[in-house]
């Protein structure tokens, strides 16, 4: 049986071409390199977040990652949660944009929730795999709704009480789908079949795997932005002049 192709990411990568499977994609690099410029000439509010986010987006879609996530479910869903729990927040600290306004904090959460757990249902996940607008839709919505979710989340407007809510009920629900797809009895993510025994593991145990990532891996970002909007709000703040 053939190796599954992801129209982006090319055919699933195995363990002896791994580390030569980089993608060189021009328009992707030229992307990446325009928003480095941006960061460079000091046009973002948080230079250092500006260079880490553009970091982790060429782990994502230019290292060896790319044609892992083509093989293996637990690749791809380690590829989710780096854009939408790290790049995402980050590119929030690098690009505030704060004349765009801030939407309420409820919709945008809930809109996240809903793009998150619509992508990882089998069904659109395999046809968001199968060609390359369905695979940078999935990307940029994904990335999209977390960013906005994020600037919500940060926004200095919003109190710390509400904020904390927001970030405990995306815990929730990214574990509540981590669960599901720990728990399924059988393999549902079907793109993946031929292509996980080339790494010693069944389909199953891939997608168990991945649903421990998405349970209790992706909940560590989450936690420290609580741990820090908490202890933001209780220092002392120093009296205006």
């Amino acid at each position: 049986m053939p190796y599954f192709q992801v129209a982006y990411c090319g055919p699933a990568a195995v363990p002896d071409d791994l580390w030569v499977r980089w993608n060189t994609d021009p328009l992707l690099l030229a992307a990446l390199a325009v928003l480095a410029f941006i960061v460079a000439s000091g046009r973002s509010a948080d230079a250092r977040a500006g260079w880490t986010a553009i970091a982790l987006m060429a782990v994502v879609f230019v290292s060896p990652l790319c044609a892992l996530s083509s093989a293996l479910f637990s690749a791809r869903v380690t590829h989710h949660i780096i854009l939408i729990a790290a790049v995402a927040p980050l590119l929030v600290r690098a690009f505030p944009l704060p004349r765009l306004g801030y939407p309420p904090l409820v919709p945008v959460v809930a809109a996240h929730a809903v793009i998150v757990w619509l992508w990882h249902a089998p069904g659109p996940y395999a046809w968001g795999l199968s060609t390359v607008p369905t695979y940078w839709l999935m990307q940029l919505t994904l990335l999209g709704s977390a960013w906005l979710m994020w600037r919500s989340v940060l926004a200095p407007s919003t109190p710390a009480g509400p904020a904390l809510i927001a970030l405990v009920a995306t815990i929730g629900q990214m574990g509540l789908l981590g669960a599901l797809i720990v728990f399924a009895p059988e393999p549902l993510y079907g793109v993946h079949f031929a292509s996980t025994a080339a790494w010693g593991i069944t389909p199953l145990v891939d997608q168990q795997l991945a649903g421990l990532l998405m349970w209790v891996l992706a909940m560590i970002p989450y936690l420290a932005a609580g741990l820090w909007i908490t202890w933001s709000s209780l220092r002392p703040r120093e009296p205006a002049l």
